[in-house]
């Protein structure tokens, strides 16, 4: 009476399947490698980091001069141990000339210490 025709469950061939599933696993761990390569510490520039403490710096007044050393140091406080960039600013304060200098973590920028000379 009725006649069914034989449905085929997939269009792809073994072989296919199994290529296909080779390419998602090589993906998978190029993409673990990737993102690890990439989340590595990654040190900033010593000019950015000098360029942002100006500019806290000029909202109390002008600067006379600036400076960082652009090489990465390492440094250790307590169990704290990162890379730091030294850096300092001169200004005039009630007309004389007065010296800070910085300690600048490498990888955040965040100033670590500020002190007055």
């Amino acid at each position: 009476m009725f006649q069914f025709k034989k449905i085929k469950m997939s269009r792809y061939s073994s072989k296919e399947w199994s290529l296909l599933s080779i390419v998602l696993v090589l993906s998978f761990f190029l993409g673990v490698l990737s993102f690890k390569q990439y989340s590595e510490k990654k040190a900033l520039k010593a000019d950015d980091i000098l360029k942002d403490v100006k500019k806290e710096f000029l909202k109390e007044g002008t600067l006379d001069g600036s400076w960082i050393e652009l090489t990465k140091v390492p440094w250790k406080k307590f169990a704290h141990k990162t890379d730091v960039y030294y850096g300092g600013i001169s200004r005039y304060e009630d007309y004389k000339l007065v010296q800070y200098e910085f300690i600048a973590d490498a990888y955040t920028g965040t100033i670590i210490d500020i002190y007055r000379v």
